[in-house]
């Protein structure tokens, strides 16, 4: 099982992006867990300057925008 944290305040961006990490799993038969995380002291534990972000395991993959569909894919695959 996959883990991800959409690092974000909230916005519909970064709900977006954790809804779109959900169907593209389902879409897959991926089973995963998917965290929002709004407190800015753990977002800057990552980092991220710019949000939506994505951690994947412990590790910020993607940052700045919604996820396309394949590139949420190839998390799944990795």
């Amino acid at each position: 099982m996959k883990h991800f944290e959409v690092l974000g305040t909230g916005c519909k961006k970064c709900v977006n992006t954790a809804e779109s990490i959900e169907r593209v799993a389902q879409e897959l038969g991926e089973s995963v867990e998917v965290v929002k995380v709004t407190d800015p002291a753990k977002i800057m534990e990552y980092q991220v300057m710019s949000t939506p972000a994505v951690a994947m395991d412990g590790k910020v993959v993607h940052s700045g925008s919604i996820p396309e569909h394949d590139k949420i894919a190839g998390w799944m695959k990795s």
